[in-house]
């Protein structure tokens, strides 16, 4: 675990807390995946590695992000610059993100097939990955025709590889040993 993600915990925490509490979940995404983008711009990570001060580190922060942060994602920032830990807002938001998932029963699959599938199939896949993850399903599908055939579905740490060129892979491997 790098220190960054050590360091994000008990901001993406506090944060998550809050959002629950006042009901903006989507307002605090929003925040956050902003925020996010701006600590990861090039030029505002030369100032964050800077010997800049936390009051200038804040009104620079705030500038960029504007009305995207409403006043308790101000104060987030501001607690952050204070304690020089702005460029772990990515690593925040990261976080923040797999505490709403929990929390909503929600997770995000990657499928990655042969060929293009068909609506009916997708819904068969989430249908059932739901069942066995009892979670909310969230497919993000793309195409791979190195695959030859076949699918491989990664949730979290679940992976399915039900892919020719898998089952080439493990034959092989077996085969070897």
């Amino acid at each position: 675990m790098s220190e960054l993600t050590t360091i994000a915990r008990p901001y993406a925490k506090a944060a998550f807390d809050l959002a629950v509490e006042k009901s903006e979940l989507d307002q605090w995404s929003e925040m956050l995946t902003f925020a996010a983008e701006v600590a990861r711009n090039e030029t505002i990570e030369d100032y964050l590695g800077g010997m800049h001060s936390a009051d200038k580190l804040t009104e620079i922060f705030l500038s960029v992000c504007g009305e995207q942060l409403n006043e308790f994602g101000q104060n987030l920032v501001k607690v952050m610059a204070e304690n020089g830990r702005l460029k772990a807002l990515p690593d925040v938001c990261a976080q923040f993100m797999v505490l709403r998932h929990d929390y909503e029963k929600q997770i995000d699959v990657e499928v990655v097939s042969a060929v293009a599938l068909d609506e009916a199939q997708l819904d068969a896949i989430a249908s059932k990955l739901e069942a066995r993850l009892e979670r909310k399903v969230k497919l993000n599908c793309s195409v791979d025709e190195t695959l030859v055939a076949g699918v491989v579905i990664r949730a979290g740490d679940l992976v399915i590889d039900n892919s020719v060129s898998g089952r080439v892979r493990r034959l092989s491997d077996a085969l070897q040993s």
